[in-house]
């Protein structure tokens, strides 16, 4: 992956529980910051489409960023433009290093739950 392929800054975020530190009630989920990287975004195509319909039918897009420990199907991307999109299945890493880079296959149009 070039690096000048990698130019929309995106935002991984994971969900983290909370009670109130006061009363100790109520755990509440909010998305929070994992890591804010560069990434390659686009939409699959046709023939990606089908590929990915055998595990990951809902993904919509890929979105491609430098190779990063602990990004898990349970965390979310926001794109440059405020989208949310949810990560479709497991990060896929590169097929020569497997530490190069990860494609996320992702689907947008989540709510924030």
């Amino acid at each position: 992956m070039q690096a000048g392929k990698l130019k929309h800054r995106v935002q991984i975020q994971h969900k983290v529980s909370s009670q109130d530190p006061q009363t100790g009630e109520e755990l509440t989920d909010q998305w929070v910051e994992f890591a804010k990287v560069w990434a390659s975004v686009e939409d699959l195509s046709a023939r990606d489409f089908i590929a990915a319909q055998a595990g990951q039918s809902e993904a919509k897009s890929r979105v491609v960023i430098r190779h990063r420990e602990g990004i898990t199907a349970a965390m979310r991307v926001v794109l440059d433009d405020g989208t949310v999109c949810r990560i479709v299945g497991p990060p896929l890493a590169d097929a020569n290093s497997r530490k190069e880079y990860l494609t996320l296959l992702v689907t947008s149009g989540v709510s924030d739950g």
